[in-house]
């Protein structure tokens, strides 16, 4: 197979060049790409990202939140972390099936000297520990089935990312996901990871034979528009997630408050304050200028701070109220 080089570790550029290629290449046969991400969460097209990301770790740790195009769950990248995409030729999606497509990786780990196995639907496991998981999207004659290899990667940093917020449960869920999840490194420990991915490179390029396919300037600009306009936008990245109910409650030094809240694409579209907070004004005077703002503490601060000579919470902090929009309860 002819391989794709990435453009760097950008993870906004390289999920749209993921899925610019899925819709645009049309490769006459079948390609790859091995790439690496910087710290980020990749979100499943069907989920919702309020609810699979930690937002402060997210926001404290320059971490990117990007939605992908597969479904699936959401994954943390970092440097110790490869991905790999291949696309497919396939004349109809009834014909795919994970084991077929998770097989050419399972192939080049093993002629690399790695002991993996495919165990259920599109996993890799190395001596019972998983190493590997994969997703996939069909589109027009082409399949996209990419995934991650876990040569080093952060486990720690992996919990926080996603959803463990509490630190009581931090070294308990990454006890429990060291458990289950293993790195490759610690089962080769003669490569190192630019060894490992010449070798990996070598193996699915038939010993070097098939080279580069390298792509045209109007074809990485195609790339480039694609992370400008969609892969990189809020709107994509959290306004894409399913209409969902959220709750939060805190007490305060002036007063207890309920904040209640329709999302949907990401936008409030009904909210409501219960509680035993003194407003000098009645709040709901103001409810409609939270109606269709982005479901975010920014973004509500930014409307509690405008209205902050009504004292419609009373001695309530604005700050402090506005935390309470962060996504820590789902209904």
């Amino acid at each position: 197979m002819q391989f794709i080089n990435y453009l760097g570790q950008d993870a906004y550029s390289n999920i749209a060049m993921d899925s610019w290629l899925l819709y645009n290449l049309k490769p006459k046969e079948p390609v790859f790409a091995l790439w690496q991400n910087k710290r980020a969460v990749i979100v499943g097209r069907n989920q919702n990202t309020f609810a699979e990301v930690n937002q402060d770790y997210i926001d404290s740790h320059d971490v990117q939140v990007v939605r992908r195009v597969s479904g699936g769950g959401a994954v943390y990248h970092d440097l110790g972390n490869i991905c790999f995409t291949f696309f497919v030729p396939v004349k109809s999606s009834a014909s795919v099936n994970f084991h077929q497509f998770v097989k050419p990786m399972y192939d080049a780990l093993r002629a690399v000297g790695i002991n993996a196995e495919i165990t259920g639907r599109n996993d890799l496991e190395v001596e019972g520990k998983k190493v590997s998981g994969n997703a996939q999207r069909y589109a027009g004659g082409y399949l996209m089935h990419h995934g991650t290899l876990l040569w080093d990667t952060d486990v720690e940093a992996m919990i926080r990312a996603l959803n463990v917020s509490d630190e009581k449960f931090v070294s308990k869920a990454a006890k429990s996901v060291r458990a289950r999840v293993g790195n490759i490194k610690d089962y080769a420990p003669d490569l190192t990871l630019d060894t490992f991915l010449e070798k990996l490179n070598y193996y699915l390029t038939d010993e070097g034979k098939d080279g580069e396919l390298v792509l045209t300037d109007e074809q990485l600009a195609g790339i480039k528009d694609w992370r400008d306009k969609q892969f990189s936008t809020w709107n994509w990245n959290y306004g894409e997630s399913p209409k969902f109910e959220f709750q939060n409650h805190a007490k305060f030094t002036g007063g207890a408050i309920d904040v209640q809240v329709n999302v949907e694409k990401g936008k409030i579209t009904d909210i409501n304050f219960l509680g035993d907070f003194l407003g000098v004004r009645d709040w709901r005077d103001i409810k409609e200028q939270f109606i269709g703002v982005d479901f975010s503490p920014a973004a509500v601060l930014s409307i509690l701070e405008k209205n902050q000579e009504g004292q419609y919470f009373g001695t309530i902090d604005n700050h402090e109220l506005a935390e309470l929009f962060k996504a820590d309860t789902f209904e």
